[in-house]
């Protein structure tokens, strides 16, 4: 028998020692060991399952790193390595995971949407990219992004275990405050990720919700889940989300040219989000392959955020990082996978 350690909290390991034919002690000793050294020694390898999840491909765009790895089967995941300086002068290292590879939520802005949802990521295979920046890359990462290939609500438990693993003291220890899963606005998704965000630790989670839009007549055009979940729906589960001492809820807004950021858009977006504890997050779009669109130009980006900001909305801009190495927010997706793509039968 083996056990996927990676996947498991230390204390779900424990659990497992009597069939590992282990002291719970020696459980702790090796989980720990693990996590932190990222070595296993040799007499227990047979016993455990560390998915075989080898980087493939490197694309460095200055500090910013994005690397592939393969899984069983051939498909591959990506993940992106953002080091980021702080006002203060300390560097902060966020890690962008995938939670899938492809994704079926059709977004018209971004290229994992491409590749339509080609699999679902086990725990381990989430926590293996931490795993491969930890310890193959050697960068100490401090925050966790869900805003890789994938749609997280729609592999909401896996997701789910896997920020209890990379919340376990023993093991990442990355804070709940320093982690964000960012949902296309599924409003089950959010009531799930509401109720764990209840449970003891986590009360920090951040939720990041991808508006993209003013209304429902220019969101739809953009995101296909507003067809079936309105802006209305998408308020209703926002306005939901835990109260009290938490984060605020991320509003993210791709930013894109003559779709998006006519005259009085970001005023209609404050009126939407009034009554709501929200930071707005203006991303840039960052062009996909064959793409209708281009990257808007910083006096379209800066009086999107002067009006979002007038009309009362705490407002910051994403700055741009790995575009060049198609790494930036959204851009994410092997294009060989479009290629491999099964045809449905009619």
């Amino acid at each position: 028998m083996s056990v996927g350690i990676l996947g498991l909290t230390e204390k779900q390991f424990l659990a497992e020692a009597d069939n590992l034919s282990m002291t719970p002690a020696a459980a702790g000793r090796h989980w720990r060991q693990l996590f932190r050294q990222g070595t296993l020694p040799p007499e227990i390898q047979g016993k455990v399952k560390i998915p075989s999840m080898p980087i493939v491909r490197r694309e460095p765009d200055g500090d910013t790193l994005k690397f592939a790895q393969q899984l069983e089967g051939g498909l591959e995941t990506e993940s992106v390595i953002l080091p980021q300086r702080g006002r203060t002068g300390r560097i902060r290292t966020s890690l962008c995971v995938s939670s899938q590879v492809g994704c079926a939520m059709g977004c018209r802005f971004c290229e994992t949407a491409t590749l339509g949802r080609r699999q679902q990521l086990t725990t381990d295979e989430i926590v293996g990219q931490w795993f491969a920046a930890r310890h193959s890359e050697g960068r100490s990462i401090t925050n966790i992004v869900f805003m890789g290939m994938g749609e997280p609500t729609d592999n909401i438990e896996s997701v789910l275990q896997a920020i209890r693993v990379l919340t376990e003291h023993g093991g990442p220890a990355i804070p709940a405050s320093r982690i964000s899963v960012s949902t296309v606005g599924r409003s089950q998704g959010i009531e799930r990720l509401a109720e764990f965000a209840n449970e003891p630790g986590f009360r920090q989670l951040r939720l990041a919700v991808s508006l993209n839009a003013p209304d429902d007549a220019v969101r739809q055009t953009l995101m296909p889940v507003n067809r079936a979940e309105p802006m209305a729906d998408l308020h209703a589960a926002m306005s939901a989300w835990p109260a009290g001492n938490r984060l605020p809820i991320l509003v993210e807004y791709v930013l894109i040219p003559g779709v998006n950021n006519a005259p009085g858009h970001a005023t209609a977006v404050a009126k939407f989000l009034q009554g709501l504890s929200v930071n707005l997050n203006v991303i840039p779009y960052n062009p996909i392959r064959d793409s209708p669109w281009l990257a808007p130009t910083e006096s379209e980006v800066v009086a999107f955020c002067a009006e979002a900001r007038e009309a009362g909305l705490r407002t910051k801009r994403r700055r741009t990082m790995g575009r060049d190495a198609m790494a930036a927010c959204g851009q994410l997706g092997n294009p060989a996978l479009k290629r491999e793509r099964p045809t449905r039968s009619k």
